[in-house]
């Protein structure tokens, strides 16, 4: 893709930018760019520590309404029946396990027996 065809990612400017009066121009929206930026980030920074402020008052659990305390438990008995199941399911696997070793060596028995014999 030579030349006019291909895509325009980065924004044009419509001034010349090496000129001495568009350079302090540049510099000014450059400024002003930082300047967002820098309240931008502070404003979120804010925002974080209300936040985590809000999550680590003491009040803050006494103020769950009962619809709220209700749903934490349902999820913390799903989350402990989930925990049951996954239990129950490893000593089925170990269960197994130790059936089909048991009918390993009740196999090689009979094969040690059976060349025995021979």
């Amino acid at each position: 893709m030579g030349g006019h065809g291909g895509l325009n990612i980065l924004p044009q400017k419509r001034w010349h930018v090496y000129r001495e009066d568009n350079k302090l121009r540049e510099l000014q929206q450059q400024q002003q760019q930082e300047l967002q930026q820098q309240v931008q980030q502070q404003q979120q920074q804010q925002e974080h520590q209300d936040r985590a402020a809000r999550c680590l008052s003491s009040s803050n659990t006494a103020e769950l309404s009962q619809q709220e305390q209700q749903q934490q438990q349902q999820q913390v008995q799903q989350l402990q029946q989930q925990v049951q199941e996954q239990q129950q399911h490893k000593q089925q696997k170990q269960q197994q396990q130790q059936v089909q070793q048991q009918h390993q060596q009740q196999q090689h028995q009979q094969q040690q027996q059976q060349q025995q014999q021979q």
